[in-house]
């Protein structure tokens, strides 16, 4: 997915992580703190929403909005009847009754439960949980978050679909149920990502095309076309149900698949991302490493998280290694420079090796 800005006159992946982060906190956490009496609220979400919360905060960010425990949606949990609810999970069936489940009746588990759901919720749903007059009291707020993707850094996302190949291009896909299904997760995952930023692109998409006239269109080809509709469509509707929405298009959206760029896969970036993810054992951007420890007997191991906040990793994971390599040795030149400490600590390796 490239996107092309109006606004800035550049390419550039949708979306900011920064983005996430601000649509969560302030919309979500902060505008359930406006009841003085209850500080204190547990966070309960599903298998998608924690996702899609740690790929964009840490848990002291969340504590900082006055969040003491997070809870598992699907898990048996302990009543806390004086704390307040912050919900935010997925508007399907399930989540919908194990909520209505938690709040109706005489012994809610909650005080009062803050309702945010991940993606639009459909009429029905929102129709069910105000019949139930107990559970309609106990609601302090139900919001459509529109925050379905993935951020996997300051200019990057995923809809996270695993099986996306297998479930659209493999010879099974024809007439496959999961084909539909993920067209449209996947639509409405991109579409959030557009809502939450309120821009309102044009979508271009490329159109399926066959060796020649005798060869049938199958559904793989029509993969950007279908993507395409399906988000237009979702689109459509923010135009009448955001506030502020734009009404007109305000940067492009461009949607290929694979085949317009087949070697891309097969080669071997060498930006100092690939170095550090080939030759380190990272866990995703985790890195475990060994160093002294405050006695100087041994060592302990410390984790590194590689992530946008780290100024030197922004500025150098897209830099070729023998660039990167150059301006990671002027900073370290530049550091012991100004640094008593690693003057002193260079000091004593000169000796050691003599």
């Amino acid at each position: 997915l490239l996107a092309y800005s109006n606004k800035f006159q550049i390419y550039h992946l949708f979306v900011h992580s920064c983005c996430t982060y601000v649509g969560l906190l302030n919309e979500m956490l902060r505008s359930t703190r406006q009841n003085k009496g209850s500080t204190w609220k547990v966070l309960i979400m599903d298998k998608l929403t924690v996702k899609i919360m740690s790929s964009s905060c840490k848990m002291g960010d969340i504590t900082d909005q006055g969040v003491s425990l997070v809870e598992d949606l699907y898990k048996r949990r302990q009543p806390l009847p004086s704390m307040d609810a912050i919900y935010f999970m997925q508007p399907t069936k399930q989540n919908i009754d194990i909520f209505m489940s938690n709040m109706s009746g005489k012994r809610p588990l909650y005080k009062k439960a803050y309702i945010f759901f991940s993606s639009p919720i459909q009429k029905e749903w929102v129709a069910h949980i105000r019949k139930d007059s107990s559970v309609l009291a106990r609601v302090g707020a139900l919001s459509e978050m529109n925050l379905e993707y993935f951020a996997i850094d300051s200019q990057g996302f995923v809809t996270d679909h695993d099986k996306a190949l297998e479930e659209l291009f493999t010879e099974n896909a024809e007439g496959s149920m999961n084909y539909n299904s993920c067209i449209n997760t996947m639509a409405t995952r991109i579409a959030t990502v557009f809502a939450s930023m309120k821009e309102f692109p044009r979508v271009h998409y490329r159109v399926a095309r066959t060796i020649d006239a005798s060869t049938l269109t199958t559904l793989r080809d029509l993969v950007p076309t279908k993507l395409a509709a399906s988000v237009w469509n979702c689109l459509a509707r923010y135009k009448s149900i955001i506030p502020e929405f734009p009404q007109t298009e305000t940067c492009e959206l461009l949607i290929v698949d694979r085949s317009i760029d087949q070697i891309a896969p097969v080669i071997h970036e060498w930006t100092y991302d690939a170095m550090c993810h080939d030759l380190l054992s990272m866990d995703g951007n985790k890195y475990v490493q060994e160093v002294p420890n405050t006695s100087g007997s041994g060592t302990e191991k410390k984790e590194v998280l590689l992530e946008d906040h780290d100024p030197i990793w922004f500025e150098l994971r897209d830099v070729h290694v023998a660039d990167a390599n150059l301006r990671l040795h002027e900073k370290m030149r530049d550091f012991i420079s100004k640094n008593k400490a690693a003057q002193l600590h260079q000091a004593r390796l000169v000796l050691h090796s003599n």
